[in-house]
């Protein structure tokens, strides 16, 4: 297939790590350790894109340990900036000027009724204009934080022991 011609859902990153907006950046961050990402939608209920984060994102906002870590919300992270999103049939030279455009290095795919369909990195744009392009295989799965972290704080001792 020709660049010109190859869409979003042609080249799209088809298996998806979710995190809710409400989860803490301390699941977030160990979402995306554990799942190998870089980048993390953060969708409602109802697996609308409420916006991206980075790991830079994480970083940069991490004060204190785990339990400050496990107290907040990702909500706040995403900093109110706005998310640019591609449909599934967007050709891939209007997804690298929408990347380009909005200084993004990812951008949501979303379908007819409006919830995640996938993930475009430039990695993706890249290996697309490179001719690698891996083959699609199977429907799109976009998976939700599957487990949850609990600080474990020590007990606290009474004074004199």
């Amino acid at each position: 297939m020709d660049i010109q011609t190859l869409t979003a859902a042609d080249v799209m990153t088809r298996v998806v790590v979710t995190v809710k907006p409400d989860e803490s950046p301390l699941m977030a961050w160990e979402l995306m350790r554990r799942g190998g990402v870089h980048h993390l939608p953060v969708v409602d209920a109802r697996s609308h894109v409420l916006g991206v984060l980075k790991r830079e994102d994480i970083a940069s906002h991490w004060t204190g340990g785990p339990a400050e870590q496990s107290s907040g919300q990702v909500r706040h992270l995403l900093g109110g900036r706005r998310c640019p999103h591609v449909a599934p049939e967007t050709v891939v030279p209007t997804i690298a000027a929408t990347m380009v455009d909005s200084c993004v290095d990812v951008v949501p795919v979303v379908g007819d009724s409006g919830t995640l369909e996938g993930l475009v990195t430039a990695t993706d744009v890249l290996r697309a204009v490179a001719g690698r392009r891996s083959p699609a295989i199977g429907p799109t799965e976009v998976v939700g934080g599957l487990f949850r972290l609990e600080p474990v704080l020590p007990p606290k001792h009474p004074r004199g022991m």
